[in-house]
């Protein structure tokens, strides 16, 4: 069928807390009943939902990005596509119908699917108010442009479907460049909304963010990162100045999604604990063959103290330590992440000093000496993608940032035959169109 992967998880179901609370039968919901006269109680339920669906296969898509761009394997006994199909061993290809990238795409689209349906209970809603009402939907734009650039991030020239709205009537797939556009178009649409919005509902995560101005705050730290990949140096200044990006607050400051071990919440399922046998994800060697001396983030590799792990030729002896707990959040975007956004733009538009300033906020942080390069473009590009690295590392982010600049082939091959992939294929649902 065409459109399976869509329309199964997309139409038939929404994500909804688990326990009805006293909106009734949420475990089975049609959409019809939201969308005819919603509630607050009903909406709000509907950004639970939301956010909740984020967290789903997300460590999938760390994996996804993570070892592919070499920032990590995972060894897993009973799954050797991890190593076989990502690193692409011994003439081993990606997949359409594989769990990489069927998995998360569905995921994703079920978010997707919750916002459309959020967008359309709180226009149809009369028992809330027009500042309520924006406030929903610049939160369900906001959301569902994120969502759309993480599969876009996975497919990249094979493009994404942007107009999912009505199930049976699915629009076609858009190109890199035109995908990028319709979710900076859907930030602005969201940024606007949210301007005017009052927020009745609760977000775990957001911390400082979770009210209209830092929603737009969070809006715009996310459209910096989409006029990055766009080239537009100047908008992504722009989208900083309405962020919440600021060179002398804490790097950790951001939106984050979180975990628990309550009564039917997810835990972080990228978390694996140090020195595990069997099951493991392990740091790349050239994570700590790279670092420069006395870089702290060296903490996010560990030396496993039980031996390194091995499979099918690869070896490591660094556990992945980045999350260390099973309730670790997962950032989706943090002002460390801004400050770079910040320095590459910069030096994008030839200033210089302001990219070096940044860099050594950066370097201060983790221990390093400030910058003493050379201040060209392409001596501190090399700066800007070593500080990325390391940074946010198993965010998500150095695949994307060495395909962006046309690196890809300067990352390491591990074994005779390993390929380094540019992006997945459409899922096999998608394929015919």
């Amino acid at each position: 069928m065409k459109h399976t992967i869509i329309w199964t998880s997309l139409s038939l179901s929404l994500i909804l807390p688990a326990c009805k609370k006293d909106y009734g039968d949420l475990n089975n919901a049609t959409v019809e009943a939201f969308t005819a006269n919603a509630t607050e109680g009903e909406l709000n339920n509907l950004v639970s939902g939301t956010e909740s669906g984020m967290r789903t296969n997300l460590a999938l898509y760390l994996d996804d990005c993570g070892i592919i761009g070499r920032e990590l394997y995972h060894f897993s006994p009973s799954e050797p596509r991890y190593v076989t199909d990502l690193l692409g061993a011994s003439g081993a290809t990606l997949s359409n119908s594989n769990f990489y990238i069927t998995n998360p795409w569905a995921s994703r689209y079920q978010v997707i699917k919750n916002c459309n349906v959020l967008i359309q209970s709180a226009t149809n809603s009369k028992l809330i108010t027009a500042a309520q009402q924006a406030g929903y939907i610049g939160f369900a734009q906001t959301i569902k442009a994120y969502q759309l650039l993480l599969c876009l991030n996975l497919t990249d020239t094979n493009g994404i479907r942007v107009n999912v709205s009505d199930p049976n009537d699915l629009g076609p797939f858009v190109n890199y460049n035109d995908g990028l556009t319709a979710i900076a178009s859907l930030l602005d649409s969201g940024a606007t909304r949210l301007t005017n919005a009052s927020v009745a509902f609760t977000l775990a995560g957001f911390g400082n963010y979770g009210d209209a101005p830092g929603l737009v705050k969070f809006n715009r730290a996310l459209a910096a990162r989409v006029a990055i990949y766009r080239s537009q140096w100047s908008q992504a200044l722009t989208d900083l100045n309405g962020s919440f990006f600021n060179l002398a607050n804490p790097l950790t400051d951001g939106v984050f999604d979180v975990y628990s071990t309550g009564s039917g919440d997810q835990l972080n399922t990228f978390y694996i604990p140090q020195n595990t046998t069997g099951e493991v994800r392990v740091a790349h060697p050239s994570y700590a063959g790279d670092i420069l001396p006395g870089d702290d983030r060296i903490g996010k590799a560990t030396i496993r103290t039980a031996g390194a792990a091995s499979l099918d030729g690869l070896s490591s002896n660094r556990d992945v330590w980045v999350y260390t707990s099973s309730t670790t959040p997962i950032p989706i975007v943090r002002n460390e992440e801004l400050i770079l956004i910040y320095a590459e733009a910069n030096i994008q538009q030839s200033s210089f000093p302001n990219a070096v300033n940044a860099f050594n906020v950066i370097r201060a942080a983790h221990n390093l000496a400030p910058y003493g390069g050379a201040t060209t473009q392409a001596a501190l590009l090399s700066e800007l993608l070593y500080e990325r690295r390391y940074s946010l590392y198993c965010e998500g982010h150095r695949w994307i940032d060495l395909r962006r600049y046309n690196l890809l082939n300067t990352l390491p091959i591990d074994r005779p035959g390993d390929e380094v992939w540019s992006a997945f294929p459409r899922p096999v649902s998608e394929s015919a169109n």
